[in-house]
């Protein structure tokens, strides 16, 4: 579509509210038509414009990309995932290189700079008047919400297909994330569900919803009618700061049921949850998770008064619409705004779950996804645990690795605290048993032999017995980084297999010990050490046989999680985590793990085309690891071919990575799970501090940025294994630092490989067009930089009563010639690298390599080296020993920063082991380690959040 048909056509291609209505869905799509419809009938809602369907068409024509896209799509089989996902990648790609169109730019832009400003002062200023309105005014924060042409309709529903940004704020942030939406349009879902609905990709169109933000004081969801008792109810939830809140689980918000049959609006119900967290929007446009006092917490979120009126929205907006509506509401100033409204609909497409029915017992944070029902068993010691049977829903305060045998057996797991990270959700993830976690009282509310229903997905505890399902474990994605899985119980390991991954990347052999029933001590104390042998070889011969590859893990065996084992030591400890655990205890008792490499030794002989991998948890020193690996070559004859390789889940171990690399290890695994707990001093199933627990702290990501760059210089294999891992900004994080491979429950493998494989196209994509770029020098350039390379340095030295003329090519003759002067006829560089540092230190420590000058046309340069500082290092001539020195020089060599130094003496300053000039200068990725910035993709901008568009 040109210019010309748009003006003939007399449509403009910034549509403002006012301008609109519900009958406008194909301009401004289906959500833009109804806030349209709302502004206009005088419901609250705060104002915005449409970059109009015809917008897009007019950008995708304009920009040459129609007829490319329609060939891309013409002959694409929607079924095959990978190829799907890759066609879908490079039409986004396109879309969002692609340049806006400037006249249309400018519409956008012209109408961006005056949409906080109140209708009255436009149509009253004219001409300079209007300019200097527009140039004094500060750009507002906006949400940019896609809005599909076909969406709602009666045979199909387009919701939650396009992107939507929150927070976005500047012109140019803006057109970024405006062509973010139009390329939405052609996400993998959306090509695959508008392919089986028969929809023509070219006649399906996107337009734009550009709509101030609201700072919310408070904000919810309400439901003109029920959507759990279905009846004739209206069903508000609130919480303090954003939605966000609520949509991710991680609030658990107040509830209120109103009457709408009667003009008083009668609350018949309100539940006030302690809201212990609150998503607020900081000074530069980021979401921001704050906690909130006791006092705080407990207080009720809505006024009566706002709730009344709320209820009132919901009843007229029913009304007007004619259908149920699902409604987003924002509180600011103590005004109200309705900032989404669409009918309440029970289709769900692309196998989304159904809505459940029945009572909403209590809410907790959804860890494990899939609905089970059964009775409930109340469980508050583990004396209990017979008496859950198949089927049954076990209720406790918190799981342990004691109940893995019962957790087996139940049909889902509910708990009264933890998070997403905590002991219940792990396992309950590999087990593929639904979970629901940090519910405060369900060991006090529900009741022994209660029939209930566990929401794996919400997070929900609903009365009732309803549909059990599982969640689905779809096949990973080729990519270049390698999936691999979590395994800790045998009898999962096919279930783990269905993600079409070849590897274990993590098998933690206390899933196997606790399902023996007995503490690896009781079988030492009863001389039956084979026994403990043969039941960890069982295990792992049951795990091993679906894979190709499995790194397998000494226990890592903590007091208070196994202390109910038979034969289990009966000291208590004040702090468990900190305490006598993993390879510490196992070298204070050898048998075990002897018996433990043993068991590897027999799995690595069995299979002996299988790639078998060691690794020991919790190493701090060097000199565990130098045990260990005698007892595994030396006492237990493990075979050369088994990997041996460490867990990094301590700061120490972080610190001291390159002496670990140089005492000789095949790989390190990343526990993420412990390395954030430990760096951030924060226990991860303290529901109180959950809201501080997050793997993206800057700490954490220098952390593993550090040990991977490390670990590649060694040629020593990388790997990450633990929740972090199904994070997409991680994923994104780790494929930028180059890591090998990326552990993850199965469940979540495939939305994982989803992300990595987006993740590495990006990549590939930035640095072929910085390729591209350093093509563009010019020959005469690249030359000229041959001839620097290549050029003979002559530097003139100087000492006291000498001078000598250098002329060579590297900088060791250097050091050799300066330090022949120094010392007289006992020098000889064959002697050099058998010299302590402190008695003769290294030219290149005493001289700045950035700072030496390079002669690019043979002129002699002089270094005065009367004052330099060479630690005991006595000039022949006058004895004397100087401490300070002046160098006026230039930089040699760029790249010896990477070049290690030869012969660095242990009594050299360091940091936990890790030279600290090393740790923070020598990688430039850790310039910001001191300043504690934040991270965030190179992709995305970090004054918006993207969120997933459910309304």
């Amino acid at each position: 579509m040109s210019r010309k048909e748009v003006e003939s056509e007399s449509v403009s291609l910034i549509k403002w509210f006012s301008e609109l209505s519900n009958k406008s869905i194909d301009v401004a799509g289906g959500k833009g038509a109804s806030l349209a419809e709302m502004y206009n009938n005088k419901f609250p809602v705060p104002p915005g414009f449409i970059v109009s369907a015809q917008a897009y068409k007019y950008f995708i024509e304009k920009s040459g990309l129609a007829e490319r896209i329609k060939f891309m799509l013409s002959d694409l089989d929607v079924n095959d995932t990978e190829k799907l996902n890759k066609v879908s990648g490079e039409i986004r790609g396109l879309i969002e290189k692609a340049h806006m169109p400037a006249e249309l730019e400018s519409e956008i832009l012209e109408a961006y700079e005056i949409l906080d400003v109140s209708k009255q002062h436009i149509e009253n200023a004219k001409g300079t008047a209007l300019g200097i309105l527009k140039r004094g005014h500060e750009p507002p924060f906006v949400a940019v919400r896609s809005s599909a042409t076909a969406e709602d309709l009666a045979d199909a529903s387009f919701a939650g297909q396009q992107d939507s940004f929150l927070n976005v704020k500047g012109k140019s942030d803006l057109i970024e994330n405006i062509k973010k939406c139009f390329s939405s349009l052609f996400t993998a879902r959306a090509i695959y569900y508008r392919t089986q609905k028969k929809f023509e990709h070219d006649k399906v169109y996107l337009a734009v919803v550009v709509q101030r933000m609201i700072d919310s004081e408070k904000s919810g969801v309400m439901f003109s009618r029920n959507p759990i008792k279905n009846d004739g109810s209206i069903l508000i939830e609130a919480v303090f700061g954003l939605g966000e809140g609520i949509v991710s689980g991680k609030i658990k918000p107040d509830s209120y049921t109103v009457d709408k049959g009667l003009d008083n609006f009668k609350v018949i119900n309100i539940e006030i949850n302690e809201k212990r967290l609150a998503i607020v929007r900081n000074s530069s446009g980021k979401n921001e998770i704050v906690k909130l006092t006791s006092e705080r917490g407990n207080q009720q979120v809505l006024t009566s008064y706002e709730i009344k009126r709320l209820a009132q929205y919901a009843r007229h907006l029913e009304e007007h619409y004619g259908k149920p509506q699902d409604i987003e509401f924002a509180i600011e100033s103590n005004e109200i705004f309705i900032v989404q409204s669409r009918p309440i609909t029970t289709k769900f497409e692309d196998h989304e779950q159904k809505e459940l029915t029945g009572e909403v017992l209590l809410n907790g944070l959804g860890a494990s996804p899939g609905i089970g029902s059964g009775k409930v068993k109340i469980i508050h010691d583990l004396n209990e645990l017979d008496k859950v049977k198949p089927g049954d829903i076990l209720v406790t305060e918190m799981t342990n690795p004691d109940m893995v045998v019962a957790m087996q057996r139940a049909a889902g797991i509910i708990t009264d605290e933890g998070g997403i990270t905590s002991h219940a959700s792990i396992i309950s993830r590999e087990m593929g048993i639904p979970a629901v976690v940090g519910t405060g009282n369900a060991t006090k509310k529900l009741k022994e032999g209660q029939i209930v229903t566990v929401d794996g997905f919400t997070g929900r505890i609903l009365e009732g017995r309803s549909e059990i399902r599982e969640a689905e474990i779809k096949p990973i994605l080729k990519t270049k980084t390698k999936i691999k899985v979590i395994v800790d119980l045998p009898d999962f390991a096919e279930r783990a297999a269905k993600s079409g991954s070849k590897a274990v990347g993590l098998v933690r052999l206390e899933g196997i010990i606790a399902s023996s029933g007995k503490h690896p001590v009781k079988f030492v104390k009863e001389n039956k050490i084979e026994n403990y042998v043969e039941i960890l070889v069982k295990g792992l011969r049951k795990i091993a046989e679906p894979f190709e590859e499995i790194w397998i893990r000494s226990s890592d065996i903590r007091s208070d999680e196994f202390r109910n084992l038979e034969g289990a030591p009966k000291n208590v400890e004040g702090n468990p985590m900190l305490g006598d655990h993993g390879v510490r205890f196992s070298l204070r008792h050898p048998q075990i793990i002897e018996a433990e490499f043993k068991a590897v030794k027999e799995i690595a002989d069995e299979f002996p085309s299988k790639k078998i991998g060691l690794m020991m948890p919790q190493i701090i020193s060097v000199s565990e690891l130098a045990e260990s690996k005698r007892i595994a070559k030396e006492v237990v004859g493990i075979p050369n071919n088994v990997k041996i390789g460490i867990m990094v889940e301590t700061p120490a171990a972080v610190q001291i990575i390159n002496q670990l690399c140089e005492e000789g290890i095949d790989f390190i695994s990343f526990g993420t799970n412990d390395l954030t707990q430990f760096t951030l001093a924060i226990d991860r199933n303290n529901g109180d501090v959950q809201y501080l627990y997050d793997e993206m702290h800057p700490a954490v990501l220098n952390s593993l940025r550090y040990v991977i760059k490390r670990c590649k210089h060694y040629g020593v294999e990388t790997s990450l294994c633990g929740q972090a891992g199904s994070r997409e900004d991680m994923a994104k994080f780790l494929v930028e630092q180059g890591i090998d491979s990326v552990s993850v429950n199965a469940d979540a493998a495939y939305k994982v490989s989803e992300v990595i494989a987006q993740a590495e196209k990006e990549f590939t994509n930035r640095n072929f067009e910085s390729e591209q770029d350093e093509k563009g020098i010019s020959s005469r350039e690249k030359e000229k930089e041959k001839d620097i390379i290549s050029v003979e340095r002559t530097i003139e030295v100087e000492i006291p009563s000498a001078k000598i003329n250098v002329s060579a090519v590297e900088t060791e003759d250097i050091e050799d010639l300066v330090l022949k002067e120094l010392e007289g006829d006992d020098y000889s560089p064959g002697n050099k690298e058998d010299k302590n540092e402190k008695d003769i230190p290294s030219l290149n420590d005493a001289i700045p390599v950035e700072s030496i000058d390079l002669m690019d046309n043979a002129k002699e340069s002089e270094i005065d080296l009367n004052s330099l500082s060479l630690v005991n290092a006595n000039v022949e001539e006058g004895k004397e020993s100087k401490e300070s020195s002046e160098v006026e020089t230039k930089k040699i060599d760029d790249n010896a920063d990477d070049e290690e130094t030869e012969g660095k003496d242990e009594e050299e300053e360091v940091l936990g082991g890790a030279i600290a000039d090393e740790l923070l200068n020598d990688n430039e990725e850790l310039e910001d380690f001191d300043k504690n910035k934040e991270w965030a993709p190179a992709s995305k901008n970090n004054n918006e959040d993207e969120v997933l568009d459910i309304f």
